[in-house]
C-alpha cells in the first residue's frame, strides 16, 4: 500500500493488527501534500512556521529483528496504520527527510526551532549529522533548537530514530498493545503527531501561564534570552480582545504575574463557550516589537462544593453542573492513534454535541493540541486521563534498576509533562491519574502532587476504584469514580466525605453493523440486535441515571462514543459512517439528565 491511497484496502483474512476492514469519510482526502497542514499549536502561534508533515524516507526493524528498507512513510501517521503507507508494527524506526529554511529566517539573531507533537516512545534527533536531542515519553511534545547546525544555501537534513517496545516496555501506553484484543487495541509507534519548523527572535516568548477566574485572569509570560544578557529593557505587553474589541490590557516584565480584569466578563460554559483572544508582545527599550504571539483563554472555574444540606457537587462557575460524557478512546481505523484530518477531529466532537452531551472523557490518551482547541471552541467539559502503565511488568533481580521502578519514574515524568502541556486548555476540568488499578501505586501521594501542581481543576485519583480490589479506595482526590457495567452504578460515600460522586464508566451496549466492523469476534457488555433496541436500552439506562443525578451523582461517562476494533459498544461505528442510535431521542435524554443534575 502507498502513502497516498489510490484504491480501497482489503481486510486481512486473519484480522491481525494493521489490517483495516474499512476506511473513514476522510481517508482519501489525505496525501503527501496535505497531511495535517494546520498550525499544530493554536494556543501559541506565530506567522513564521512550516509543516514538515508529508513523505519521509523510512527504515523499520520489526519485533522479530527483520529490517525493512527502501520505504516511504507519511508523517504523522504511525507505521501500523493504513494511512502511513507501511501497515506494519516496528520497534526500531528511522525517519529521514530534507527541507529548506526560508532565507528570511536566517541571520539577525533569529532562531529556528524544530517541534514534535509526539513520538512514541524514545526519540533521538539529528540535524545535518549533529545529535541535537533525545526525548522520552510517547504522549507529550518536545522542541529542538536547530539554528547552530543549519547549512547556508543548502538543503537541511533531519533524521529521527524512534524506539518503541509497546506494552512490553516501561512507558505509559494506555490502551495500546503489541497483541491487541478485547479492551486493548493496536499499538502505535514512532511519529504520530505533527512535525513543524518555527522561526523565532533570539529574545522570544517560550510559554504562557494562564490562571482564569470569573472576572479575568492572571498571566505569566516566560521569555528566552540569549546568553549575552540582552534582556535589558524588554517588557511584556498584553492585549485581550472579544469580538475584535479590546476588553483588557496590561504591561509588565517577563516572568511577572500580570492581572487582567475583563470589562463585562463573559464566563465560559458548554452552552456558551466564549473565548477571549490574546496578543502578547515583547517590547524593547525603544518601543519596537521584538516578538509577538497569539493565544486565547476563557473565564471559568471548577470546584466541588455543597450548600450544607445536599451532597457535594461539581460546580462550574459556582453553579452545579452534571458532567454527561461519552468515553472517547481517540482511535481511527485508517490512522489508528492519529485522526485522518483536522476535520475528522472536529467531527467527533460535533457528533458528541449533537447527541446532547456536555462533556467528554478522553480515555488514557493525550490528543494533539488541535483536539483541545475544538473542545474549547465547541464547548465541552473534558475529563483528561493520564495514559496508563502496562498492567504487568516483570521485576527480576539484578544490578540494574527494576523495570517497575523505571516505569514509575517515567510515568511521573510524563504525567508532569502532560499537566504542563495542557494546563492552559479551558475545556479541561478533570485530571484522572489512574484507571481501574492499571499500574497504580502511591495513589494518595501522586493525587496530592497533581492537585498541588494544578489546584484549579478536579482530580480523580483512581477511576473505577470499586472494581480494583488490589487498590481499595484511598479517599484521595476531589471525586469518587465508580465503574459499573451495564449499570449505571449507585455509589454512596460515608456522610461527611467531601468528594463528589460520578459514574466514570457505565453502559457498553453493543450492536454489530454489518460492513462496518473490524475483523475478529465482536465484544460488548451486553449485545442487542438492532438500532431500535439499542436506542431503547440507552433510554432505560438514561432514566435511571436521571434519578441518580437528582439524588447524588455529579457526572457519568457512557461507554462509548465509537466502536474501537473488536469493541462494538459505540454510539457510532468505528468508521464514523453510521450513527447506531436515534439521535433526537438520545440527545433529549442526555439533556434531561444534565438538567436534573444541574438544577440549583
Amino acid at each position: 500500500m502507498s502513502a497516498h491511497l489510490t484504491q480501497e484496502p482489503q481486510a486481512g483474512s486473519d484480522g491481525t493488527a494493521g489490517t483495516v476492514v474499512t476506511t473513514t469519510p476522510w481517508t482519501y482526502q489525505v496525501g503527501p501534500g496535505n497531511a495535517h497542514p494546520e498550525h499544530p499549536r493554536p494556543q501559541l502561534t506565530r506567522p513564521r512556521w512550516l509543516t514538515l508533515n508529508g513523505l519521509w524516507d523510512y527504515v523499520g526493524r520489526d519485533a522479530g529483528g527483520v529490517e525493512h528498507r527502501g520505504e516511504a512513510i507519511l508523517v504523522p501517521f504511525p507505521p501500523e496504520s493504513l494511512l502511513s503507507g507501511i501497515g506494519r508494527r516496528d520497534e526500531n524506526l528511522w525517519y529521514r527527510r530534507t527541507f529548506d529554511v526560508p532565507g528570511e529566517w536566517l541571520g539577525q539573531g533569529s532562531r529556528v526551532l524544530l517541534h514534535f507533537g509526539a513520538v512514541d516512545q524514545i526519540a533521538t534527533v539529528w540535524v545535518n549529522h549533529q545529535l541535537l536531542g533525545r526525548h522520552e515519553g510517547g504522549c507529550t511534545a518536545f522542541t529542538v533548537d536547530i539554528t547552530d547546525v543549519l547549512r547556508p544555501d543548502a538543503a537541511q537534513e533531519v533524521v529521527v530514530r524512534a524506539d518503541d517496545e509497546g506494552n512490553r516496555g516501561t512507558f505509559a501506553v494506555g490502551k495500546q498493545a503489541n497483541q491487541p484484543g478485547g479492551i486493548l487495541y493496536t499499538g502505535c509507534s514512532g511519529i504520530w503527531q505533527s512535525v513543524w519548523l518555527e522561526s523565532v527572535p533570539a529574545v522570544h516568548v517560550t510559554d504562557l501561564d494562564l490562571e482564569p477566574d470569573l472576572r479575568g485572569f492572571d498571566l505569566v509570560t516566560h521569555v528566552a534570552f540569549p546568553e549575552t544578557g540582552a534582556d535589558a529593557g524588554v517588557t511584556v505587553d498584553v492585549s485581550v480582545t472579544s469580538g475584535g474589541e479590546q476588553v483588557a490590557s496590561a504591561r509588565g516584565n517577563p516572568g511577572q504575574r500580570l492581572r487582567l480584569d475583563v470589562a463585562d466578563p463573559l464566563v465560559w460554559t458548554p452552552d456558551h463557550p466564549h473565548l477571549y483572544d490574546l496578543t502578547v508582545r515583547l517590547i524593547d527599550g525603544e518601543g519596537g516589537v521584538v516578538d509577538e504571539v497569539a493565544s486565547y483563554t476563557a473565564l471559568r472555574t471548577v470546584r466541588v462544593g455543597s450548600d450544607g444540606e445536599g451532597p457535594p457537587r461539581i460546580l462550574l462557575n459556582d453553579r452545579p453542573v452534571f458532567l454527561n460524557a461519552p468515553l472517547d478512546q481517540g482511535y481511527w481505523p485508517d490512522g489508528l492513534y492519529t485522526a485522518p484530518t483536522d476535520e475528522a477531529l472536529r467531527f467527533d466532537l460535533e457528533r458528541i454535541k449533537a447527541l446532547g452531551f456536555n462533556s467528554v472523557r478522553k480515555h488514557v490518551k493525550v490528543e494533539p493540541m488541535r483536539w483541545y482547541h475544538w473542545a474549547d471552541r465547541l464547548g465541552f467539559l473534558v475529563w483528561q486521563d493520564m495514559p496508563s502503565l502496562p498492567v504487568v511488568l516483570d521485576n527480576p533481580p539484578g544490578p540494574q534498576p527494576p523495570p517497575v521502578e523505571v516505569a514509575r519514574a517515567r510515568f511521573e515524568a510524563e504525567l508532569r509533562a502532560m499537566l504542563h502541556q495542557l494546563r492552559n486548555v479551558p475545556s479541561i476540568v478533570v485530571w484522572t491519574v489512574f484507571n481501574e488499578g492499571w499500574g497504580e501505586y502511591d495513589t494518595v501521594r501522586i493525587a496530592e502532587e497533581v492537585k498541588a501542581v494544578d489546584p484549579s481543576r478536579l482530580v480523580v485519583a483512581a477511576s473505577g476504584v470499586n472494581c480494583c480490589h488490589s487498590h481499595p479506595d484511598s479517599g484521595a482526590g476531589d471525586v469518587y469514580d465508580d465503574h459499573t457495567y451495564v449499570g449505571p452504578g449507585r455509589p454512596e460515600l460515608a456522610p461527611g466525605d467531601p468528594r463528589a460522586i460520578v459514574d466514570g464508566e457505565y453502559g457498553g451496549i453493543g450492536l454489530v453493523v454489518e460492513g462496518h466492523a473490524w475483523p475478529g469476534e465482536p465484544m460488548a457488555y451486553e449485545m442487542v440486535g438492532d438500532r431500535d433496541r439499542l436506542t431503547a436500552r440507552y433510554v432505560e439506562l438514561s432514566r435511571e441515571l436521571e434519578a441518580l443525578a437528582r439524588d447524588r451523582l455529579s457526572g457519568a461517562v457512557y461507554t462509548q462514543l465509537t466502536d474501537v476494533e473488536n469493541e462494538v459498544n459505540g454510539l457510532l461505528t468505528y468508521d464514523r459512517r453510521v450513527v447506531k442510535v436515534d439521535v433526537p431521542v438520545v440527545a433529549g435524554r442526555n439533556r434531561a439528565v444534565i438538567a436534573a443534575g444541574s438544577a440549583d
